[in-house]
């Protein structure tokens, strides 16, 4: 999907296509928000996500990488064997957006623990108030959406073209530099053993100075497949490249965080419903 540049400050009128149940979960509220220099705008708020389409890549990296990307001394990416921390790839293709035109996005994360005095090792599930990912990367095709991260949570938006397709039984992703030049591709199997998702985490970021927690909600039937492998041993190699960075900026940023060649865990979803709220206004982290 090439990036959709232009929006204005009215709402897309599609509040039909939010009528399943997983909604209603989820009092509704309008904010005015200002876009930088470009607009305000008031929009709704949690942010709600219907017929989404999301291929996950659980990958691990190196701990000492990882740590440098933190915010906050008091944000510390969970400790996993060999001195490594998870690194999350999550692709969505949102078909329906509650009130903004539908676009692309890949978010970037480190599963951390936050103002905690040791980080355990193989946390299961991160459920807890004080877990959640940081979000060091977000590239997503939608400018309103880039600024609307950017402004109102911090998220290092950036806008780039990212495709997703499927090819021989396989959700491919690529993102793309401002020049066109390709620089991420992840093969994510479509097929897998089917699991239900009922989540809810957070995510940190930071904004003017401040550490924000926002949280986040989805609702899924997941197609899993697992690599235990990759926890005993670095080294292990997948039968086949599912991951594959060049050698631009983006792509070397990346190839930084020494990213194991055989993933933890893959995941994919056919009509994930999803939203994402304004962030906690009552949260400080000293």
């Amino acid at each position: 999907m090439d990036v959709l540049n232009e929006f204005d400050n009215t709402l897309l009128k599609n509040e039909d296509k939010f009528s399943d149940p997983f909604f209603q979960r989820f009092k509704l509220t309008t904010r005015k928000v200002k876009l930088g220099d470009v607009m305000e705008k008031e929009y709704p708020f949690p942010t709600l996500y219907g017929d989404v389409t999301c291929a996950q890549a659980i990958y691990l990296c190196s701990y000492e990488k990882a740590l440098a990307l933190m915010p906050h001394p008091k944000i510390k990416p969970v400790r996993m064997p060999g001195k490594r921390a998870v690194l999350a790839i999550s692709c969505y293709e949102y078909k329906n957006v509650l009130g903004i035109p539908p676009y692309n996005e890949i978010a970037f994360t480190i599963a951390v623990e936050v103002d905690k005095d040791k980080s355990p090792v193989l946390l299961p599930l991160l459920k807890n108030t004080n877990s959640g990912f940081y979000v060091f990367s977000m590239p997503v095709t939608s400018r309103e959406n880039c600024l609307r991260g950017n402004y109102i949570w911090g998220l290092p938006k950036v806008t780039e073209r990212i495709d997703i397709t499927q090819e021989g039984g396989e959700c491919v992703i690529k993102s793309f530099e401002a020049d066109g030049t390709e620089y991420f591709r992840l093969r994510v199997p479509v097929s897998g053993k089917p699991t239900e998702f009922d989540t809810k985490t957070y995510l940190f970021s930071k904004l003017n100075g401040k550490i924000l927690k926002a949280e986040t909600n989805f609702k899924a039937t997941m197609n899993v497949n697992m690599f235990a492998k990759t926890l005993i041993s670095k080294n292990a190699k997948p039968k086949k490249e599912y991951l594959t960075l060049s050698d631009t900026k983006s792509g070397k940023a990346l190839k930084d965080l020494e990213i194991s060649p055989l993933p933890l865990q893959f995941r994919y979803a056919e009509h994930m419903t999803a939203c994402f709220d304004y962030y906690d206004e009552s949260y400080n982290l000293e």
